[in-house]
């Protein structure tokens, strides 16, 4: 993952969405590259050794510049791979983004022991590890393929939709506390304030529809 950010030019994001363990420290690996300028996966791949392509596809996005494809490869990955710390200590891993050139990673262990073992392992390995955060839950998550996910919103949601949430996102407009007001943000949109309000509230229906399902009350 690092070495394919290395390859493109203003890539945002690559995350691992799914792996299959091979032989021989080869895995096939499904991923989903985010970048702000188009690339084609297949010239990078061919430049990083032990690598193959086998599929790549366009992820439809709104009209705010950013590419995203998924890609399906066959990968070597040398000692230590991050996945593969995590499968050894028993934990699900539930997502991995490799960003800023830092990786990101989202795991359930069953004890706080079997964390804390982890947390060890990735920092003797890696060299470095920094807790985000912990939350005690009574189911553990789904194991990575969250780009899947994401492929069913942005072929649900409208061309519309797409472009409100993406710049809304890529302004800032979700942080805490928010990088950009509703008023620069509709600006940005060159779109009246309440008309903004308005697309925002219909794209976030359409996702909690997609989740929950349609509310008939």
């Amino acid at each position: 993952m690092s070495k394919i950010a290395n390859t493109i030019d203003e890539v945002r994001s690559i995350e691992l969405d799914n792996a299959f363990y091979v032989e021989d420290g080869k895995w096939i690996e499904s991923l989903t590259i985010s970048a702000t300028e188009d690339f084609d996966p297949a010239d990078f791949v061919s430049g990083i050794s032990g690598t193959t392509l086998f599929y790549t596809r366009t992820i439809p996005t709104g009209p705010t510049g950013v590419t995203v494809k998924r890609l399906t490869l066959l990968a070597t990955e040398s000692y230590p791979f991050i996945l593969g710390i995590v499968l050894r200590k028993e934990a699900i891993p539930n997502r991995i983004v490799y960003q800023d050139g830092l990786f990101e990673v989202v795991v359930t262990t069953r004890e706080w022991e079997d964390f804390r073992e982890l947390a060890d392992e990735i920092k003797e390995t890696l060299g470095t590890f920094e807790l985000q955060s912990v939350n005690q839950i009574e189911q553990p998550g789904e194991p990575l393929d969250s780009g899947r996910l994401m492929e069913v919103l942005t072929t649900k949601l409208s061309t519309e939709q797409l472009e409100i949430l993406e710049t809304a996102y890529t302004f800032g407009y979700f942080d805490v506390p928010r990088e950009v007001s509703a008023k620069e943000l509709s600006e940005e949109l060159d779109i009246a304030q309440s008309t903004l309000s308005e697309r925002l509230r219909t794209a976030e229906r359409a996702l909690l529809e997609l989740i929950y399902g349609p509310n008939d009350f």
